[in-house]
């Protein structure tokens, strides 16, 4: 990392000359044919990217490695601490390994355009799956492993994919999740109904195949390996979709983020180097799950096409074995730099709060730590500092972006860290902050936080089968302007802090205030393991504030004392206005499996409102855990 950063000089280049700027990163990758327009305006709601080009992002993420003489590198590390498997994949054995894969897709009518739904757990064919189809030309929609019949119905008939792949199970530290009866149950319920599934049988548990319908993975690929069949990277156009990523709305039709071909891999690649400091050889690790943005992003795609080498995780931060797990995968692997959700650290710190497992590993190899994916809150950067002694960079993007719009670009050199702040626009990235009007704030001020149209190469360009649900829901409230959703400030250095979602902006007697804030306060406290504020119904203030807090482990205090200890903080931090007074502790917050903490939900639950269970949800019983802790302390609804 050098002493000074470019980062300035190059954020104002691309300011400058946008399209020249992404040409040049563009430049470093293969195309069967050159754009027409490095941008079109004139395309889709807000323009298109390398327009009239093509191009297949199997070939830049795998073959153009082997053709350069990588094929003996490693490629993919699997690491399973829930089944005690490991395996490594080189470059050249990845290419075997998708070309028989996407030989079994071919045999059975999968072509350029066609959906291939994937419903995995994290397993190393769950990669060649992605990549096979890309390879193909085909659209692959992954489904996070274990969701429910019913989520995985709607997706089915979204995107109605002509082959399904998936495994008979996955495994989590404490149970067998039988994946193949959902499948059924879903295929079953389903409107548009695959002509295929591909099963993996994993050894922990067998499942019984359909006949004409199944496929046993091992015995199709192994065929089309032992014969050495040839499948040929097919030419798709730059602006034709690579993926289709669902994300779940609070109500109905989920929503399906459409990724593209060529802008993606420019924006992934450049971001490896740009942002994580990564070089081709390099061992990452994106410590998530290829169900969600974050793996499709960084586990798969960004690593690959720079040539690293990414590490593939089954299993969890703390529990597979204990809280050295993260410590024992980075020395074992080499890893360089590690990027996960702040919740794993929280789950680590709560675990081991004096950091003891730590020191029994060699973690020199690590570098950098990055966080995204929720608010970072400072006590828990200040841990993960001191406990690892590395930078720890916080970023922040979202499912619609597939790549950081505000962070600390470590390749270009390190910014100065400010605790609480993801740092500053990426090259690609003009926010700003409107207030509810659609007009700038003073520097400082909390608002909406937006990004100036165009959006860089990676983000969307729209939703599946549904513009006009991406024009309404992203770019009709503030004309010119993709909103995020999110609220936050800019402060005189540029630097973004992200408070909240504008959701969980709450407004207390006519004060808008962040809920975020508060929740940074709280984490401050030495006995606070990680918490949660909620805005709940008030008829005098409209809204008022409660904290919901998990201690660390091993604290044996009152509770009522630790409460009046955090009510006090928030007052003397934030103050009296934000009409703190009341504080829980809680066994556990609920959280979606990636990790996001469910307030949404909370304040439903606390206003007495309809709610539904969350589909992401990891563990339905914390819910009836918050109705009791809320009932036996009379908040909200109850108080009556």
């Amino acid at each position: 990392m050098g002493a000074k950063s470019s980062y300035h000089e190059i954020y104002a280049g691309w300011k400058r000359e946008p399209e020249a700027f992404w040409a040049k990163a563009a430049a470093e990758l293969d195309w069967f044919s050159p754009w027409d327009k490095v941008y079109d305006p004139d395309q889709g709601a807000y323009g298109r990217w390398f327009a009239g080009a093509t191009c297949n992002t199997c070939h830049n993420a795998v073959d153009r490695h082997v053709l350069a003489g990588r094929g003996g590198h490693a490629a993919i590390i699997y690491d399973s601490p829930v089944t005690g498997a490991k395996a490594s994949f080189t470059y050249g054995q990845l290419l075997a390994e998708v070309e028989a894969l996407a030989a079994v897709f071919r045999d059975h009518g999968v072509g350029k355009g066609d959906r291939v739904l994937i419903y995995m757990p994290m397993v190393p064919e769950a990669l060649f799956a992605m990549l096979a189809a890309a390879r193909l030309g085909a659209i692959h929609s992954v489904v996070f492993g274990g969701f429910a019949a019913s989520e995985l119905t709607t997706r089915i008939d979204d995107c109605t994919p002509k082959l399904v792949v998936s495994a008979s199970c996955g495994i989590e530290p404490s149970r067998t999740v039988a994946y193949k009866p959902m499948l059924d149950e879903a295929i079953a319920n389903a409107k548009q109904k695959p002509q295929t599934c591909v099963i993996l049988q994993r050894d922990r548990l067998q499942c019984d195949l359909i006949e004409g319908r199944d496929l046993d993975y091992a015995e199709a690929v192994g065929l089309h390996k032992s014969d050495g069949t040839k499948v040929r990277c097919e030419p798709v156009a730059a602006t034709d979709p690579l993926y289709i990523l669902y994300t779940s709305g609070t109500t109905g039709q989920p929503k399906g983020v459409v990724r593209d071909n060529g802008g993606h891999m420019v924006a992934m690649h450049w971001s490896m180097g740009a942002i994580y400091d990564m070089q081709p050889g390099d061992a990452y690790w994106a410590a998530s799950d290829v169900g969600w943005v974050v793996g499709h992003s960084y586990i798969v795609y960004a690593p690959l096409l720079k040539g690293c080498t990414t590490i593939l995780y089954e299993g969890k931060p703390v529990g597979t074995p204990d809280a050295g797990a993260f410590w024992r995968v980075i020395e074992e692997h080499k890893v360089k730099a590690l990027f996960t959700a702040p919740t794993a650290f929280r789950a680590i710190k709560k675990e081991d709060s004096k950091g003891e497992f730590v020191s029994k590993y060699d973690i020199s190899s690590l570098k950098t730590l990055f966080l995204a994916g929720e608010r970072a809150d400072p006590d828990t950067i200040i841990w993960a500092e001191e406990k690892l002694g590395v930078p720890v960079i916080d970023h922040w993007w979202q499912t619609e972006t597939a790549w950081t719009i505000a962070g600390n670009p470590v390749g270009l050199g390190m910014l100065p860290v400010k605790r609480g702040s993801p740092t500053v626009a990426m090259p690609g990235y003009d926010i700003r902050i409107l207030d509810d009007a659609g007009h700038e704030v003073p520097k400082g001020t909390l608002g909406n936080i937006v990004v100036k149209l165009p959006l860089p190469p990676g983000s969307l360009p729209t939703l599946w089968n549904a513009e006009d649900r991406f024009k309404a829901a992203y770019l009709e409230e503030f004309p010119g302007y993709y909103k995020t959703a999110d609220a936050g400030i800019i402060d005189e250095d540029g630097y973004v802090f992200v408070m909240a979602r504008t959701d969980d902006i709450i407004n207390v007697a006519g004060h808008r205030l962040s809920t975020g804030g508060m929740e940074e306060v709280i984490a401050g406290h030495p006995d606070v393991a990680e918490c949660a504020v909620v805005g709940i119904a008030d008829a005098m203030k409209g809204q008022l504030p409660i904290g919901l807090l998990v201690l660390k482990s091993g604290v044996d205090r009152a509770p009522e004392e630790i409460t009046r200890e955090a009510v006090q903080l928030v007052r003397d931090k934030i103050g009296p206005v934000a009409a703190f007074k009341t504080a829980l502790i809680v066994p556990r917050l609920p959280k979606t499996r990636s990790g996001k903490i469910l307030r949404g939900t909370m304040q439903k639950i606390a206003d007495g409102s309809d709610w539904k269970m969350p589909a992401t949800i990891d563990d339905p019983v914390i819910l009836d855990e918050i109705t009791e802790a809320l009932r036996d302390a009379s908040v909200g609804n109850f108080s009556n």
